[in-house]
Order: structure tokens, then sequence, then C-alpha cells
């Protein structure tokens, strides 16, 4: 199966958000924890469900729906599986134009304010300080 990348037109390179459906590549690797192998590289189309932020690290994570994927070890259609967000946007984001985009908007400005008191509660952590 080989994905259509026509469609994904947008680039997204760190700024995607629910409601998003999204392409990016990921390497893959084998072996040990100690000892990885690379393996090859896969490419996932699918559409953040979820996005949250670690209430220890503040790590961006999205939850995804696979819509398709290709390259070693594809994913299943309709797997639903988790990303770190800078694993995410590391070889890059497209997504495709939303019908409305300023529906969008809306919901990226909430990601940004979730992110905003993410960091600052742990700069309020690490500091003392009181921020949100």
């Amino acid at each position: 199966m080989t994905i259509d990348t026509s469609t994904f037109t947008v680039n997204c390179t760190g700024d995607a958000c629910t409601g998003d459906v999204i392409l990016f590549t990921e390497a893959v690797f084998g072996g040990s924890f100690r000892k990885p192998k690379f393996l090859g590289e896969r490419r996932i189309a699918a559409r953040i469900i979820k996005d949250s932020y670690g209430s220890a690290k503040q790590q961006h994570t999205f939850t995804v729906e696979v819509i398709e994927s290709d390259g070693y070890d594809a994913l299943p259609v309709g797997t639903k599986t988790t990303r770190k967000g800078r694993n995410v946007y590391r070889n890059g984001t497209t997504r495709q134009p939303w019908a409305d985009e300023s529906d969008r908007k809306a919901t990226l400005d909430d990601k940004h304010q979730r992110g905003d008191c993410a960091r600052a509660a742990r700069e309020e952590r690490k500091n003392g300080y009181d921020f949100c």
C-alpha cells in the first residue's frame, strides 16, 4: 500500500492539533534497548484523536488513529497508538486542510493555552513560583 501524499498540503511541523489528519515518517528500530538496530522507516497517515501534556515533564503526546501506513513494518489501519510530539515532528509533518480553518484555530488556541499552563506548572515546581 502506498499513501497518496497529494492531499497533505499544509506544513504543520511543530503545530499539529486534535482533529488534524497528518502524515509523518518515523524510524523503526529492532534489537535490544542497549544496542538498537535501525531497520527502516515507516510513513503513517493518521487522525489525531487526542493530545496531552505529561504532568511530570510536560512532554507533548498525541493519540492517533492510523488511516494508512507503509514502509517497514507498516501499522494496520484503525490502530490507535500514542506518539511523542517530538517524534511526530522530527522528520517534518504535513496535514490535510480543514473544511473550516477557523475551527482549527480555536482547537489550536486551546492546545497552546494548555501547553503554556503546563510549562508554567513545571516552572512552578522547579522554582517554587505560582503561574497558573
